[in-house]
C-alpha cells in the first residue's frame, strides 16, 4: 500500500509528537486546542499507530461521529475501527428502535469480549452512552454458538432460537427472524449483517454459510459461528455496565466537550426515571440505575483513564497542546482565486494537496488546471475527507474537491445488511393471493401464496402457482429468478392456461417472430443512419469540465457511464440516437444539462421538449440555476407567453 504523505507529515508534526509524549507519561487530564476540518483524524490516527494503544472517542452527536468515521476510514481502511451508535430508542420505550443500531452495539461488544488484547479506535457519541450494555456473562445467555460439524439437532436449535426471542418466518429478511426448511435452517443474527444459513446432515452440521436476503444466494463459508439475539428486548437483565468500564486499562479517552457529556447524560437519565414512573406494571423491569448510566457513573469511569479534551470551549486540564491550524478557504468556485491561493502558499513553501471524492473528480480537477494556461502548483489524492484545512505549522494544505466546488459532501455507513430487491422476498411477501405471475417457462399464472411441501420425506417452503384448469405449480424459493410479477394493460386480465399447453410456447415463438421483424427494421433503419454524417461535436472545454465538476452533488456510477457515452455520441459524425431511462430524482437531468452545455459550446442552440407547461417552466429554473455562473441565456416557451415575450 501506498504511504499517505499527509499522515508522514504528521507523524513528524513537532506538536503531534508532544502529544504523544505527554499521553505516554500518564499525564491524566490532558487538552488539545485548534483541530480544524478532517485534522483530527490525521491527530488520531499518528497517536495510534505510534502509540499502539487502543482511543475510545466521544464526539458530541452521531454527525460529528460519522464524520470523524469516515475520515479516519479513509485515512486507512485496514485499522480496527468500530462505531458505537445510541440504541436508537428513548429510556423504557420501544417505538423506533434501529435494528441497524442494534446489529453496530451488538458487533462492538462482540468484538470486545473478544479481542480483549487488540487495540482498536471505538467510535461513539454522548447519546450513544447513555444506555448500559450487557457484561460478557450476560451476554453468552443470549448468543448461540454454532460449530463445523458440531453434533446437534435441529430441533434443539429451533426451540434454542425461540428461546432468544427470534421470530420463525417464512423467510428472514431482517435481524431477529430464522426459518426452517427440511434440513436447513436460516437465521438473521443481531450480530452479523448477513443471515446465515447452517445445512444438516442427520445431526451433524455440515455446511454454515451467510446469503443474500434478496437473491437467496451462499455467500462465504464459516467454520463457527455466533447467533446473539436481541440485546435490548428485555429490561430485566441485571448485569450491566456502561461500555467504558470494559475497554482495555491502556485505553486512551477523547471526548470534545466533557462538561457537554455529562450534561446530556444527566437530561437522559432524568427522562429515564421520568419514563419509569409512568410504567403502571414495573414487574420484570429493572429501575434505572441498573439500565442507564448517571453523570457520576461516567464521570468515575472515565477518570480511570486518560483523558483528553479537544475544542473545548472550557478547559479544566493544567496541560495544553495548541495546534495551528485553520480553515480551508471559500473559493466561490473561482478557479482564478483558486489558482492564485495555491499559488501563494506555495511561494511561501507551503506544499498543496487537493484530496479528490473520486478517479472523475481528479480527471476533471486537472483538465481544469491544464486548460487554464497557469502554472499551477498542487497535487491530488483520492482521499474523501470532510473538511479541508491548512496546518501553519508544517506548511500544509490540504483542500477538499467538495468545498472548492460547493458540492455536498455525505458521510458513508459501510454496506447494511439490507438492499435493493427485485422479485425477491420483499415483493414475494407484499403479493396477494390472486396477483398475476409470469412464469419464464410455464407462462402467466395466479399467485397462491407461500405453502409447506415435503420433497423427499422433508418438508420446504414453496411459491404456489395456479393455471387454468387448477392445474398447481409449487416453485423452490431457490428459483425465483424464474418468475416476475406480471405487466400488462391497466383492467385487463391475461388468459390463463393450463400447465403443459402449447399456448405459452407458441406466444414466446410468435413474440420472438415478431421482435425479429422488429430487429430487422431496425438494422434497416441504423445502417441508412450510418451511411450519413452529423456534426462533430468537439471534445470537451475548460468550461465542460467545470460545469461537470461543479455538481452539487457526488455523481453516480450511471451518471459517469451514460454522460461518458452521450458526449462520445455527440463527439462522433454519426448522427445521434439515445434515450436515458431513470426513475424520478435519479439524476437524468443533470446529465440532459451537460449534452445541452456542450451543444452551445459549440455555438449551437438547443431546445427542451418537455410534455407539459409546467414542467417548462420547472425545467427553465433548473437550467436557469445550474448554469447561472455561465455566459448562456436561457428562456422558455409555452401557451401562456405572449408573442413579444
Amino acid at each position: 500500500m501506498i504511504k499517505n504523505p499527509i499522515t508522514k507529515i504528521f507523524s513528524e508534526s513537532l506538536q503531534v509528537q508532544k502529544l504523544e509524549h505527554s499521553i505516554a507519561q500518564n499525564e491524566k487530564k490532558l487538552s488539545i486546542k485548534g483541530t480544524v476540518g478532517s485534522s483530527f483524524a490525521f491527530i488520531i490516527y499518528s497517536i495510534f499507530k505510534s502509540l499502539k494503544r487502543s482511543i475510545f472517542l466521544i464526539f458530541s452527536d452521531k454527525e460529528e461521529a460519522t464524520y470523524f468515521l469516515n475520515d479516519i476510514e479513509t485515512i486507512d481502511e485496514n485499522l480496527n475501527i468500530l462505531f458505537f451508535p445510541s440504541g436508537g430508542r428513548e429510556p423504557y420505550n420501544d417505538d423506533n428502535i434501529s435494528t441497524y443500531n442494534l446489529l453496530q452495539r451488538t458487533e462492538v461488544l462482540n468484538y470486545l469480549y473478544a479481542n480483549e488484547f487488540e487495540e482498536s479506535i471505538i467510535i461513539t457519541y454522548n447519546d450513544a452512552i447513555i444506555e448500559k450494555i450487557l457484561l460478557a456473562n450476560e451476554l453468552s445467555k443470549l448468543t448461540l454458538d454454532i460449530n463445523l460439524k458440531q453434533q446437534i439437532s435441529l430441533d434443539y436449535i429451533n426451540s434454542k432460537l425461540f428461546e432468544l426471542n427470534f421470530q420463525k418466518q417464512d423467510f428472514v429478511s431482517e435481524p431477529g427472524d430464522f426459518s426452517v426448511r427440511g434440513g436447513i435452517v436460516d437465521v438473521f443474527s443481531f450480530s452479523n449483517e448477513r443471515p446465515y444459513r447452517i445445512e444438516f446432515f442427520g445431526d451433524e452440521i455440515s455446511r454454515i454459510r451467510t446469503f443474500d436476503t434478496n437473491t437467496q444466494l451462499s455467500e462465504s463459508s464459516h467454520s463457527s459461528i455466533k447467533i446473539t439475539s436481541n440485546i435490548q428486548s428485555s429490561y430485566n437483565i441485571q448485569g450491566r455496565d456502561n461500555i467504558i468500564n470494559i475497554l482495555q486499562d491502556s485505553t486512551i479517552i477523547f471526548t470534545k466537550n466533557l462538561e457537554l457529556l455529562l450534561s446530556n447524560i444527566n437530561n437522559n437519565f432524568q427522562l429515564s426515571i421520568q419514563n419509569f414512573d409512568t410504567i403502571t406494571d414495573k414487574h420484570n423491569i429493572l429501575p434505572p440505575d441498573i439500565l442507564y448510566s448517571s453523570p457520576d457513573d461516567v464521570l468515575d469511569s472515565i477518570n480511570k483513564f486518560r483523558l483528553i479534551e479537544f475544542d473545548s470551549i472550557k478547559h479544566k486540564s493544567t496541560d495544553q497542546i495548541e495546534f495551528s491550524f485553520i480553515p480551508q478557504p471559500s473559493f466561490n468556485r473561482s478557479f482564478k482565486i483558486l489558482i492564485d491561493n495555491l499559488n501563494t502558499n506555495s511561494s511561501k513553501g507551503y506544499t498543496n494537496y487537493i484530496c479528490c471524492t473520486s478517479k472523475q473528480q481528479e480527471i476533471r480537477l486537472n483538465e481544469i488546471f491544464n486548460d487554464s494556461e497557469s502554472d499551477v502548483n498542487y497535487k491530488t489524492l483520492i482521499m474523501p475527507l470532510s473538511s479541508g484545512f491548512i496546518d501553519n505549522e508544517n506548511r500544509l494544505a490540504c483542500y477538499t474537491d467538495h468545498q472548492i466546488f460547493e458540492r455536498y459532501h455525505k458521510f458513508r455507513f459501510k454496506k447494511r445488511y439490507f438492499n435493493k430487491r427485485a422479485i425477491s422476498l420483499k415483493q414475494i411477501n407484499k403479493l396477494s393471493k390472486g396477483d398475476y405471475i409470469t412464469h419464464i417457462d410455464h407462462g402467466i399464472g395466479i399467485f397462491g401464496g407461500l405453502q409447506k411441501i415435503e420433497v423427499d420425506g422433508k418438508i420446504q417452503e414453496a411459491i404456489k402457482l395456479i393455471y387454468g384448469e387448477r392445474d398447481i405449480l409449487y416453485l423452490s424459493i431457490h428459483s425465483l429468478y424464474k418468475i416476475s410479477k406480471y405487466n400488462g394493460k391497466e383492467g385487463k386480465s391475461p388468459r390463463i392456461y393450463k400447465l403443459g399447453s402449447k399456448a405459452w410456447a407458441l406466444l414466446k415463438q410468435k413474440t420472438k417472430s415478431r421482435v425479429k421483424e422488429i430487429a430487422y427494421d431496425l438494422i434497416k433503419l441504423y445502417a441508412e443512419r450510418k451511411r450519413r454524417k452529423g456534426f462533430r461535436y468537439s471534445t470537451d472545454t475548460f468550461l465542460q469540465t467545470e460545469l461537470e465538476a461543479s455538481f452539487i452533488y457526488e455523481d453516480t456510477d450511471d451518471q459517469i457511464k451514460v454522460t461518458r457515452e452521450i458526449k462520445s455520441d455527440m463527439e462522433s459524425d454519426q448522427p445521434m440516437d439515445r434515450l436515458v431511462c431513470g426513475d424520478v430524482g435519479f439524476g437524468k437531468t443533470e446529465v440532459a444539462i451537460r449534452a445541452a452545455f456542450k451543444a452551445v459550446d459549440n455555438n449551437k442552440q438547443v431546445v427542451i421538449l418537455v410534455p407539459t407547461t409546467i414542467l417548462a417552466f420547472q425545467h427553465y429554473k433548473t437550467f436557469t440555476s445550474r448554469l447561472k455562473e455561465f455566459p448562456i441565456s436561457i428562456d422558455y416557451l409555452n401557451r401562456f407567453r405572449s408573442s413579444k415575450e
